[in-house]
Order: structure tokens, then sequence, then C-alpha cells
């Protein structure tokens, strides 16, 4: 089951920081072990949060569409980068006006901080993932920048997955108009160490404290990693024992899904 020695005491930990789409579901398809897992940290009275790179949806949004998969998880355990954007402008710049990108996630949480929207002289162009992404809304954010806008992407994901393949995401949609304006993005989401302090704050942990549960190597394992947390990958979602091999660094564990942490911690403990 774990192809890396057990060396975290799962027991022992206070809080758990989990990605989503291919750890707890993949589309809309709960991954197996998932209530279990979510039922363990209940009963343990673990804190824990759902840390997810996607700034489409409002943290409500979240709760819902696990309600709809069976999951009853309150929308104060969910932390999306469109919160981790929108709390990184506050604390630059606060009251700015920025050039949205997006989705409903991404602006109800600058709308949240008191940001407000411009489209003629913004602080800021942000870019999220969402289907207002157009050559119209690309031409538009381009030449804002050129004007001295500040170019700001939610994540640095280059794709992620959908279920009949991959789709574009925030990293491979704010190219163009980097390439364009020859500006480098500045980006809040996993792996930003902001976006992993924020989530220990939320959690009241520290570091040594918590483990952090993915499926990316270069989002998740390396946010954790460098955040001092344990870190676990597992391999429910886009990740496999060959992924290992193409990285220089390690995760703490390597576990087929989320349901294994239960299994393990419950087996330890008996």
């Amino acid at each position: 089951m774990n192809m890396i020695k057990s060396i975290i005491d799962f027991n022992e930990k206070k809080g758990f920081i989990c990605d989503m789409d291919g750890v707890i579901y993949h589309g809309n398809q709960i991954l197996p072990g998932v209530p279990e897992f979510i039922q363990w940290l209940h009963d343990e009275k673990k804190e824990y949060l759902f840390l997810t790179n996607n700034s489409g949806y409002t943290p409500r949004e979240l709760n819902q569409k696990l309600a709809r998969m069976g999951l009853d998880v309150p929308e104060e355990h969910f932390y999306t980068s469109a919160l981790a954007t929108a709390a990184f402008l506050k604390e630059q710049a606060a009251g700015c006006s920025a050039f949205v990108i997006g989705e409903a996630g991404l602006l109800n949480a600058l709308y949240d901080v008191g940001i407000t929207m411009n489209d003629v002289n913004p602080d800021y162009v942000v870019v999220g993932e969402g289907r207002s992404y157009s050559l119209d809304t690309l031409t538009k954010a381009t030449n804002l920048v050129l004007k001295g806008a500040k170019l700001i992407g939610a994540n640095s994901d280059v794709s992620g997955p959908i279920e009949n393949g991959i789709a574009p995401a925030c990293r491979a949609l704010i190219a163009p108009i980097e390439m364009a304006t020859g500006t480098q993005a500045y980006f809040c989401g996993k792996p930003n160490p902001l976006m992993m302090r924020t989530g220990l704050n939320m959690l009241g942990c520290h570091s040594a404290e918590a483990v952090m549960v993915g499926d990316r190597m270069d989002t998740d394992v390396i946010s954790g990693m460098e955040s001092g947390m344990s870190t676990v990958l597992v391999l429910s979602g886009c990740s496999t024992k060959d992924t290992l091999k193409t990285y220089a660094y390690r995760p703490t564990m390597v576990l087929n899904g989320v349901g294994d942490i239960a299994m393990l911690a419950k087996s330890k403990a008996e």
C-alpha cells in the first residue's frame, strides 16, 4: 500500500491541509476512502482545510459541490487561490481596483475585501480560470498591463484534469499576456508560501503539527515541504509511482488515497 516507509504518525498530527481535485474528487465523482477519511478527521477532532488552486468556486459552492456527493463539509474548511489572491492584494494595496478575467469565486473574493472592478485604468490585471476568457479580454488585459497595471495570476497551474483530458489552467491562460507585454505575472496560489502560511494560521497549527496531502509534486508536495510540513502524495489523481522519478525531492509518504490515512491511523491506535 505505502511505497515509502511509514514515518508519519497521523494520530499525533493536529492539522491536515488537503488538495481537492484528484484527492477528494475527480470531476463530479467522489474518490474511494474519502468519506472514511472525513469521518476520521471529525471523530479525532483534527483541524482540516481543503485547499484548491481553482479560483472559480466560492467556499459556498465547494460546500454544495461536496454536499451533492454526500459529504458535509462546512464553508470555513475551504481556502481557494481566489481568497489567497484577494488577501494578497488587500495587503499590498487596500482599496485598489482591478480588471479581472475569471469566475464568481475570484470576483466575489475581490469584492469581499473592498477591491473594485475597473476596465479603464486599474491598478491590477487579475487572471484566473474562466469562461470570460477570450481574445477580446486578452487584448484588453494586454493593453492595460502596457499602461502600467500590475499582472497577477490566481495560480501557476498550467493545466487541470477534466472528464475527457485536460484544460489549460491559469499559468497557460496568462502566458499570452506575459509574452505580448514582456511582463512577468505574480502568482498567489500554491505553491506560493503565503497561501500555505495563511492555511496554517487558519488551522491554528505550527507546520510541524500539520500534514499536506495532495496528488501533485509541483504544487502540493513542494508547498508542504517548503513550509515545513510532513507531506503525503496520493496516487488517486494525476501522479503515479513513476512521477517521483522526475523530481529531486520526495514526499514523506506515498499512499494510494486519503482512505489509507484513516486506515493507518486506526491500525496504529489499536
